[in-house]
């Protein structure tokens, strides 16, 4: 019987904080426009994405914030940690997006990165912004269901 696990997936990074601190509407799949150096260092795993976020740029959809480090290795054709990276999106998509992030309230979070066949994608997601409660709400959840499996473990 063959496994039906995805072999052409690696993850490279994710954004644990993302979910914390907001409610998700949509997951998209993008790719990302790189330069070599960058792809270099990305495959070291060296990239950061937990304070990130996406916004529209001239009818474009750009990451801001994202640290891919410097490739020790590349020499004069190396680039800036912390570029404004263009996210590859359908027309459709990004305008789906501008409008959403215009008029409704939402934020573009990316979630994880990883490779898929070889290219580098980003996991977006449309966001909005939990409140203070909604995150203790969340921690008395989660400490709730420690405390939960911690007592189920001794009585069995």
């Amino acid at each position: 019987m063959k496994s039906k696990t995805n072999k052409g997936l690696k993850i490279i990074c994710l954004n644990r904080k993302a979910s914390f601190n907001y409610f998700f509407n949509e997951i998209l799949e993008a790719g990302i426009v790189l330069k070599g150096s960058e792809v270099k260092s990305i495959r070291k795993g060296k990239v950061n994405i937990s304070d990130s976020y996406a916004i529209d740029k001239d009818g474009e959809i750009v990451l801001i914030n994202s640290h891919i480090s410097s490739y020790k290795e590349s020499s004069y054709n190396d680039h800036h940690p912390t570029n404004d990276r263009k996210l590859l999106l359908n027309k459709r998509e990004v305008n789906k997006l501008i409008g959403k992030i215009n008029r409704e309230g939402f934020t573009i979070v990316p979630t994880k990165m990883y490779f898929k066949r070889g290219k580098v994608k980003v996991e977006i997601a449309v966001a909005k912004g939990k409140k203070q409660y909604d995150k203790r709400q969340v921690k008395k959840q989660r400490d709730w269901n420690r405390e939960k499996s911690r007592y189920f473990r001794k009585t069995s």
